[in-house]
This record gives structure tokens, sequence and C-alpha cells, in this order.
């Protein structure tokens, strides 16, 4: 058995929860667990969330991200390099 914790619900929600626990099958107990643990999932998941490749890797071009010549033909398959649609 794990910890007791205690807590107060105006009426309204203490409603609230029974109808749900009713429609799904689930005690009142249960909805919170599952309420607690998605609060700490979403908390825990933003603070380990970073943007994929940024900062990771180094191209060892220092104006890659603002010298417009790294964008010619971006975009476009290789037959079409360098030519407008």
């Amino acid at each position: 058995m794990g910890a007791v914790i205690q807590t107060r619900v105006d009426d309204e929600t203490k409603a609230e929860l029974e109808k749900v626990a009713r429609q799904q099958g689930k005690s009142v107990s249960d909805l919170v667990r599952e309420g607690i643990r998605v609060i700490v999932n979403h908390h825990s998941a933003s603070r380990r969330r970073k943007w994929i490749g940024v900062g990771e890797y180094d191209a060892g071009i220092p104006d890659l991200s603002t010298n417009p010549k790294y964008m010619e033909g971006f975009g476009l398959d290789g037959s079409k390099r360098g030519n407008r649609r």
C-alpha cells in the first residue's frame, strides 16, 4: 500500500468526480491517482522537452543560418536546382 494523501474539494468537484468515476467504472481514488500521474508526467516532460537538432551539431559554417546563399535551391529536387518553377 502506498502513502495516504488527503485533500479537500468543494461539493461540486466531489459530485463531478463521483459522476466520472461511475461512468468509467472506477473509484474516485483511481481518478485522483490518474490525475496526479497526468500532472506529474506533464511537468516532467516539459522540463526534458527540447528541440531536436538545436545546438547538437556544428556544421563549421558560422553564417549558416543567416547567409541566403546556403538556401539557394532549397526545397527543389536535384534536377531543378537553381531553376524557378
